[in-house]
């Protein structure tokens, strides 16, 4: 897809029972679905049906054991991915995977590997991770400071890139009579680094999008940078269109002064919908499924999360927005954080507007279709963002409802697909492929599942 072609991008994500951890009781389903693969089939099915461009799964390889809450990951998702990939054909698969606690080898091994047998549809999320929980789960180690996970990341996807380039079938010269393959169409890669020493090659050769689409989050100045070195879909939380120029400008400009070049570079930052009849309706859904319960609980929940003396606050003052600075050392996601930090700072709100424009650290639009679909259409129209992660409330129910009320008025519109044509992610995202890289028609062809 060209430029020129450009149609909103969309993924969907569907960890466990949807986005919002209070919505959960008003789902359709029962608690034994999160571990059922089926279960995750038919939300990709319904994902294809609505023509996203992938499945997104985010991940900490750590159980949450909050007796209030509900486990929010559990299958891994590169193993559920690609069971997936061979069910459900066209549609992409987005796995989150950790730098810190993976060896480039093995993770470069198994996503080529997958990304080969689904014909090129995988996109890796590649993230620190931030919980020490999780780090407790690999070792008696605590979790390495943010600056070194994410030095550690960089390197980490530089060896990545260099083994996934490491056996390329389609530089074979003349293969003598007698002899299977041309060994000279790999080579060792000798990395040598402050993290990882590898020496390659990788015995999975290089697939039909030249290595997966790596995906990142993260705008803390570290993910910033990871971004700018390799993200070739960034998601993020982008709450307003002077927030949104701003972050990808930043990007960007970083970008190249890395000496890549930004256009390879898509924004998708993540966005929560709910749809209902009338806008009053979509409201009360609202603080229904965030759990709040009503206007007021939201503004309470907001004075509750952002540490504020509830005593003479008024929800109807213009915020400060140095007041919403996130501690830079804290343990959770620093980038999330800048989210209502980068609003307010772009726009002059009361908490009682603030609690309408943001859930789960993601962008809130509600509204009936024809309003969703404009704020969708809104910041993709000029280019502020590329697209979008959708992440419903409830799982199946609000990606049904997206799906049958929400994607036909963007058809109608002429600014999302109505059917699937490129076959790899990378090209439906319009993405350059790697350098020095075949693309799919100059290579033999393979056949794929799903």
């Amino acid at each position: 897809m060209t430029r020129t072609q450009r149609k909103l991008n969309l993924n969907v994500g569907i960890n466990t029972t949807g986005y919002l951890g209070h919505a959960w009781p008003y789902r359709t389903g029962t608690r034994h679905d999160i571990n059922d693969p089926a279960y995750y089939r038919r939300l990709t099915e319904l994902a294809h049906k609505g023509l996203f461009d992938a499945v997104f799964f985010s991940d900490h390889p750590a159980l949450m054991t909050d007796p209030e809450g509900r486990p929010f990951h559990t299958i891994d998702p590169l193993i559920l991915c690609t069971a997936l990939a061979a069910q459900v054909p066209d549609i992409g698969f987005v796995a989150t995977m950790s730098s810190t606690y993976n060896s480039p080898y093995n993770l470069a091994r198994r996503t080529q590997s997958t990304d080969i047998v689904s014909g090129g549809r995988l996109i890796i999320n590649i993230v620190s991770s931030f919980n020490p929980n999780v780090a407790a789960n690999f070792s008696s180690e605590p979790l390495p400071p943010r600056h070194e996970r994410y030095a550690k990341a960089s390197e980490f996807l530089d060896v990545a890139k260099k083994l996934w380039a490491s056996w390329d079938p389609a530089r074979e010269g003349d293969v003598p009579e007698g002899r299977f393959w041309d060994a000279t169409s790999a080579h060792t890669i000798d990395h040598d680094g402050t993290y990882f020493t590898v020496k390659g090659p990788l015995n999975v050769p290089v697939g039909p999008q030249g290595h997966p689409v790596i995906a990142q989050a993260g705008a803390s100045e570290g993910g910033i940078d990871l971004a700018a070195r390799h993200g070739e879909i960034i998601y993020c939380n982008i709450l307003s269109r002077p927030a949104g120029r701003a972050f990808g400008k930043k990007v960007r400009d970083r970008a190249r002064a890395f000496g890549r070049d930004p256009a390879s570079i898509r924004i998708v930052p993540g966005l929560v919908a709910i749809v209902g009849e009338t806008r009053t309706e979509a409201l009360r859904k609202h603080e229904l499924f965030s759990g709040a319960g009503s206007e007021d609980g939201l503004i309470a929940r907001f004075i509750r999360e952002n540490g504020i003396d509830p005593a003479g606050f008024d929800p109807d003052a213009i915020l400060d927005a140095e007041r919403f600075i996130p501690d830079p050392n804290r343990l959770l996601a620093v980038g999330m954080g800048l989210g209502l930090l980068d609003l307010l700072t772009h726009e002059k709100l009361t908490a009682r507007q603030v609690v309408r424009r943001s859930e789960g650290h993601h962008r809130l639009v509600l509204g009936t279709p024809d309003e969703v679909a404009d704020q969708i259409i809104d910041l993709w129209a000029d280019g502020t963002v590329d697209g979008y992660t959708l992440q419903p409330p409830r799982a199946p129910d609000d990606i049904e409802e997206f799906v049958a009320k929400v994607v036909p008025i963007l058809q109608d519109r002429g600014v999302y697909r109505t059917r699937y044509e490129e076959p790899t992610i990378r090209e439906r995202y319009g993405l350059p492929f790697p350098e020095g890289t075949a693309r799919p028609g100059d290579r033999p062809a393979l056949s794929r599942l799903g």
